[in-house]
């Protein structure tokens, strides 16, 4: 039987949005935030939209494209809806 916890639910579109908000505020185009950070335009685009969530690497990879902590980009999954 699963254990109740205080904990709030992960909230990857938090996520997907700040990093859609990072890269727009950066004037990246998803081609440079590609080059930058070597993940690829597919994946970023997936992330985005919704249909990934992306790996802990994709996310440090990001992170430091963005010149961003990764605990602070990532910080977004707990934020309170």
């Amino acid at each position: 039987m699963p254990v109740e916890t205080d904990r709030p639910e992960p909230d990857f579109e938090a996520l997907r949005l700040k990093l859609s908000r990072l890269r727009h505020d950066a004037h990246l185009t998803y081609e440079a935030l590609s080059e930058l950070s070597g993940v690829s335009r597919r994946t970023l685009i997936e992330i985005e939209v919704g249909d990934s969530r992306g790996s802990l690497e994709t996310w440090y990879h990001l992170a430091n494209a963005l010149n961003i902590d990764l605990g602070d980009l990532v910080r977004e999954l707990i934020h309170r809806r």
